[in-house]
């Protein structure tokens, strides 16, 4: 065999591996809708009630009644609920027993099709299972890590849940760094069926607290909803990186209002970079979160 020929070979192979990989993340739509996704949050018991409390009056909408169960694949206790705004949903936790690892890790729980489905497209995209999958109260769960150690939860529900769509679609925000920004865009927008909305290399440095820098930052979309990639070289000042989710409102002044009054801290004040208005606020129990205004609203 001629050296030629067995490059020809591998390469074919290799293009074989990557369309298998394809077909497999691409054989089931894995996404739901934004309005099922959650950020997940962690908050000591005693601080439960005052974060839904705050985050409630912040951003509109209600809490779910509070339970007390084990949602991990061993023993632990923790109370739970759901908390559902026009902006978008947290899960929450307040543990009464240590937290297994690597339970709090995770930012987000992300509802799919199937579960089995979704954990075989999530392999074949280049994430790795890190919790297999297993039953809770209402469900199957299975917990995932992509290049760059983002970890998200996949939830599969017994009862289909019916909620409504979010008035604006709140962003997941993952900072990466540039050894791995490559292999998760392409690994999550394989998996998501997402793509990639835009790519700015030199973004506006105030956005991760470096005015005057510049900086890449990709957006995508999916069935998921929105993700923003934030490449950064780790010289954050804080609370920047804290952050996992960021919310778009109408009027950032008058939310930001809401959430002193109701107990939060403005960490970062109001900020314009590109296409909106920003701050980071954080909420009773420790909860930090960005918050924005797009388009006219940014005005």
């Amino acid at each position: 065999m001629t050296r030629t020929f067995a490059a020809f070979l591998l390469a074919a192979a290799l293009l074989a591996g990557q369309a298998e990989a394809r077909d497999a993340a691409h054989e089931h739509k894995v996404a739901v809708a934004p309005q099922y996704d959650t950020t997940h949050v962690y908050v000591a018991p005693e601080d439960v009630d005052r974060f839904v409390a705050s985050f409630t009056a912040t951003f509109g909408g209600a809490s779910t009644k509070q339970v007390v169960a084990t949602v991990t694949p061993t023993p632990s206790s923790t109370t739970s609920q759901l908390i559902q705004t026009p902006v978008g949903t947290v899960s929450l936790f307040g543990f009464k027993t240590p937290i297994p690892y690597p339970f709090g890790a995770e930012r987000t729980g992300y509802l799919v099709t199937d579960m089995d489905a979704a954990v075989a497209a999530a392999r074949a995209a280049g994430a790795a299972v890190i919790v297999q999958t297993f039953p809770d109260p209402i469900g199957r769960d299975a917990v995932i890590q992509w290049p760059g150690g983002v970890n998200m939860q996949l939830y599969w529900h017994t009862t289909k849940p019916d909620y409504a769509p979010f008035a604006t679609v709140p962003e997941n925000r993952v900072y990466i760094s540039p050894d791995n920004v490559e292999a998760f865009v392409e690994g999550f927008c394989r998996f998501s069926q997402g793509r990639i909305v835009s790519d700015e290399l030199k973004a506006p440095g105030v956005e991760i607290g470096r005015p005057g820098d510049t900086y890449r930052r990709l957006r995508l979309t999916s069935g998921f909803g929105r993700l923003t990639v934030l490449v950064t070289d780790g010289h954050l000042p804080y609370p920047y990186g804290h952050e996992t989710t960021g919310y778009e409102v109408a009027d950032l002044a008058d939310t930001l209002t809401k959430a002193q009054a109701s107990g939060a801290s403005v960490l970062v004040a109001p900020y314009s970079a590109g296409d909106r208005n920003a701050a980071m606020v954080r909420f009773p129990g420790g909860y930090v979160a960005e918050i924005h205004a797009s388009g006219a609203a940014a005005q």
